[in-house]
């Protein structure tokens, strides 16, 4: 009679680490555990603590074959290595080990459960070196359990160990955390977890394309666990040819109902050209690809997120960065200033939450992009109120303004104004620069190439210096830059400072707003996150 087949494991058992070599992303945990058992420097607590999936109660069962192994000739003592063929370290590993006994606090919270706990430390172990008690989910037990739990904790027998694994620490008592050595398990990054998962579809004989790998680990948000449950899945899903099944990056992206990176990177340029017929369409078809409205505007905030990093001379290339990807945002960051992209971010935020809550997720995703294209006609709060106080007119910009930039050619080379200088400056990385303009210099005469200016006390006196030969290698021209005493204009910073007293004073004086100030004297008028509104 043959034997019966063995059960299939799901990856995420399959694959736990049996030893710390094997235990990805948490390198600096692990030196500090080596370094305590070589130097005898054990605790008698360990809390581990981090997001699902990360290993903490792998590593939990792993520091307990560490304390617990004999060694292959069963003369060994605590190693951060341990052999994993002696009887404690497979009885350990198998989960029959009579001295090391695990309990899920999601299911044992009451004060009875852990007082078998206390009666039971008072013996010694049966065959181990140490008696360990695994405390799965401790935040889950109540707060009579922790309080009975305490002195034990603080004052336990030489032969015992106690180890806490927790998703949420700051359930757990201050007191519990006092008497523990706290490990912050980290989330693991996705090029890790994409090499890890490379090894594992090896292993199973199965063949994946990179970029398929890529997907699920960013997927998996920093879980080994959820991305191994991920690839599990794509390799049902894979389809199987004369060979190996073969998990594609297109494949997983209809399972996950994700979007290519290349996809989204059209509708931001759709987006920031303001072509509204092109957009709707292109949504439409993200939509009929099985892509999620939710994914799609998550793609969109990732992308922006991406631009304003690349703007502020982040290097956030990686190994799975197309040339076309890295290209879009390098030009993106040149063209856009960081005022459009921040508001850019606020509105693509709020049309997020508004998708992820909408009775009619895909409307709601068109509403919110077509809102983010026509918000970018309107004048900035603070171009608003200096409009409105020098008497000039309230032009709207066309369509598609989010992405405006200073044009190519000789006419790039010396602003118009003042703040398009600024602006300038910030887009070629010159922010430091740019910052002292707008909060430390009253203009006098602004004629290119020429800038007169008064200083304030903050100002550093290397002002002119540095600024004209920013000017310089900006433009190709050189500048003059010159400090003066006569009457100017008062630096933007207060020019925005008194637009916003004034629109202050005008709320004030709305009949409906001094009678609510009225009836309730300690309330008070503040700025809400949107610039331009006010909140009592």
């Amino acid at each position: 009679m043959s034997d019966s087949p063995q059960p299939y494991r799901v990856l995420a058992r399959k694959y736990r680490p049996r030893n710390f070599r094997e235990l990805i992303g948490q390198d600096a945990m692990v030196q500090t555990l080596g370094n305590a058992i070589k130097r005898g420097r054990l605790a008698h607590a360990f809390l581990m603590t981090g997001v699902r999936g990360v290993g903490k109660t792998s590593t939990a069962r792993l520091i307990a074959k560490a304390l617990n192994c004999i060694g292959e000739d069963g003369q060994g003592g605590p190693t951060i290595d341990p052999c994993g063929v002696c009887e404690p370290c497979r009885a350990i590993a198998e989960g029959r080990h009579i001295d090391v006994v695990e309990m899920d606090a999601a299911s044992h919270t009451g004060v009875d459960d852990v007082r078998e706990i206390i009666e039971a430390v008072r013996y010694a172990a049966v065959s181990a070196r140490y008696k360990i008690y695994i405390i799965d989910e401790v935040h889950m037990l109540s707060k009579n359990a922790f309080n009975a739990l305490l002195k034990t904790l603080e004052e336990p027998p030489a032969h015992v160990k106690f180890l806490f694994a927790t998703t949420e620490v700051n359930k757990v008592p201050v007191t519990v955390l006092s008497r523990c050595q706290r490990f912050d398990l980290r989330r693991i990054p996705a090029e890790l977890l994409a090499g890890h998962f490379a090894h594992v579809v090896e292993a199973e004989g199965v063949a994946a394309e990179a970029d398929a790998l890529s997907l699920i680990a960013q997927a998996a948000e920093g879980s080994a666990r959820d991305g191994l449950s991920i690839l599990d899945q794509a390799i049902a899903h894979a389809e199987m040819g004369e060979g190996e099944p073969m998990v594609t990056a297109t494949q997983v992206r209809d399972m996950l109902g994700l979007s290519d990176r290349g996809s989204v990177r059209r509708l931001l340029g759709l987006l920031l050209e303001g072509d509204t017929a092109a957009l709707l369409g292109g949504v439409r078809d993200q939509y009929a690809l099985g892509v999620e409205p939710l994914a799609l505007m998550r793609g969109l905030l990732e992308l922006v997120h991406a631009v304003t990093l690349v703007k502020a001379g982040r290097d956030i290339a990686s190994p799975g960065q197309s040339a076309e990807e890295r290209g879009a945002l390098a030009d993106w960051a040149s063209q856009l200033g960081f005022a459009p992209l921040h508001r850019l971010w606020q509105l693509l935020l709020k049309g997020h939450d508004e998708v992820a809550g909408a009775i009619l997720p895909i409307e709601s995703c068109e509403m919110a992009l077509l809102r983010v294209m026509h918000a970018a006609t309107m004048p900035d709060p603070g171009e608003l109120a200096r409009l409105l106080r020098e008497g000039g007119p309230v032009i709207a910009a066309p369509s598609g303004a989010v992405a405006s930039a200073p044009a190519a050619g000789p006419a790039a080379k010396l602003p118009a104004s003042f703040e398009d200088l600024i602006e300038a400056l910030w887009q070629k990385g010159k922010g430091q620069l740019a910052q002292e303009l707008h909060d430390c210099v009253g203009l006098v005469r602004y004629a290119p190439p020429e800038i007169d200016y008064r200083a304030t006390p903050q100002l550093p006196s290397d002002f002119a210096a540095r600024l004209t030969q920013a000017l310089r290698e900006m433009t190709g021209i050189g500048w003059r830059v010159t400090p003066s005493d006569a009457a100017a204009q008062p630096t933007l910073l207060e020019r925005e400072e008194a637009a916003k007293a004034e629109v202050r004073a005008d709320i004030l004086e709305i009949p409906v707003v001094k009678a609510a100030m009225a009836a309730f004297p300690d309330a008070a008028l503040v700025e809400t996150d949107q610039p331009e509104q006010w909140s009592a």
